[in-house]
């Protein structure tokens, strides 16, 4: 890929994805796979003044290895030190940038068990310091070709074709044009002026019904609101949290979700892939689950605390959005969430609910914004998707039809 058209990239991520301020420390996490682009995304921050950029890198390979050879204790240990950086970044409050490359099937064959004891003993511990930075910093999500990632995409190609192929889908998908900056904040003004008309509905709940079987009902907090594109932290500082995002979304009200919702993409959890799944909600919980492929880390994906059979986030998606229309299955849930309607199981969002910037995380929660270690979307929508909403008023209105916005 160009640099010139990198560098773009790097600036979108930058500049719109974060949106780093003077002064401000910034944490990047990584895998090998594009090290430049990682150092131009360095670089671009430190021209926006950043006072230090930090990068954690990560390696599948190398994860595979620990989980094999540290015993259970080991991995459910947070050594002081590690303490101490979660406390530098509550006291400092960085800008963190996540960009993805892995293998779909890189974890393949490592012990999912020994992994979820592991995680379920290190979240008290570090919950703790993730309640304190809630909605008051910036990240960003995006992505660059990892060599394994795109063979699975374009196998066919050879290995450099492929990462070219894949380099293409994530530019034009992200919108990086001749001015990506200006690209993004047409994009917002578009999902912002959704999500207010969706806002002054008043919607109690929405009601999915597709020909593949889907048949499910899900109540909103009266106080819920959609949210899209770009976010305000708490510092007040505009960022946006996904590049590429095609979603308006909202955080249902824990408890309130009935019927049966058929999964419509595979889904890549913890670098595996669950395949041809359905999940049958009743009182809010999912409580019957089927996949045809890896039913076991289906199971424990919604088990792993008592959050995570209960919905953090219903997305509305068009079919008719770029990366639908590119008509790739990218096996990596940033794209295929924006590429069909989705949900999500576990954590819900604070700042989906009307005037959070006033309450404790304590108050948003016991209005019904469901509390979790995890957050998993899965994607739902196609093209005969027909979502209505029912609002407080008794009115009932078409939000989407045959998979694409009503209105």
């Amino acid at each position: 890929m160009k640099k010139t058209v990198m560098r773009k990239y790097a600036q979108l991520i930058a500049k719109c994805g974060v949106n780093v301020q003077k002064g401000q420390e910034v944490i990047i996490v990584a895998e090998f796979d594009q090290p430049e682009f990682v150092r131009m995304v360095a670089e671009e921050c430190y021209r926006l003044g950043a006072k230090k950029v930090r990068v954690d890198w990560t390696d599948q390979k190398m994860s595979k290895i620990h989980t094999k050879y540290q015993s259970l204790k080991t991995m459910s240990t947070m050594e002081k030190w590690e303490e101490e950086r979660w406390q530098h970044n509550v006291d400092v409050i960085p800008c963190r940038i996540y960009i993805e490359s892995e293998d779909p099937d890189g974890l393949k064959g490592v012990d999912m068990n020994k992994v979820q004891k592991s995680r379920q003993a290190l979240y008290p511990i570090i919950k703790k310091y993730r309640d304190q930075l809630e909605n008051k910093y910036q990240w960003c999500i995006a992505a660059v070709p990892g060599e394994a990632w795109a063979k699975k995409l374009f196998p066919e190609l050879s290995r450099h074709q492929a990462v070219e192929k894949l380099w293409e889908a994530i530019l034009m998908t992200s919108r990086v044009t001749d001015d990506p900056i200006k690209a993004w904040e047409d994009h917002n003004a578009d999902l912002a002026k959704r999500c207010a008309y969706l806002n002054r509905l008043g919607i109690d709940e929405l009601h999915y019904q597709a020909a593949n079987g889907t048949d499910f009902t899900v109540g909103l907090m009266e106080k819920s609101r959609f949210c899209g594109g770009g976010e305000t932290s708490l510092q007040n500082i505009f960022f946006n949290p996904n590049i590429p995002s095609e979603e308006c979304f909202t955080s249902p009200k824990r408890g309130r979700a009935d019927g049966i919702v058929y999964a419509t993409k595979p889904l890549s959890y913890q670098g595996q892939l669950i395949e041809n799944f359905w999940i049958r909600f009743k009182d809010g919980k999912a409580v019957e689950w089927n996949a045809e492929k890896n039913n076991e880390m289906l199971t424990k994906m919604l088990t792993i605390d008592e959050g995570a059979s209960y919905l953090g986030e219903c997305a509305l998606v068009p079919v008719d959005s770029p990366i639908s229309n590119s008509g790739l299955l990218f096996y990596n849930t940033l794209f295929d969430e924006n590429a069909a309607c989705h949900l999500a199981v576990g954590r819900g969002f604070p700042d989906c609910v009307e005037g959070f910037e006033t309450m404790s995380l304590e108050e948003v929660r016991a209005l019904g914004v469901n509390e979790s270690m995890t957050h998993v979307d899965f994607m739902i929508g196609c093209d005969t998707m027909n979502i209505t909403a029912k609002c407080r008023d008794g009115k009932t209105v078409p939000i989407f039809r045959n998979g694409n916005w009503a209105f």
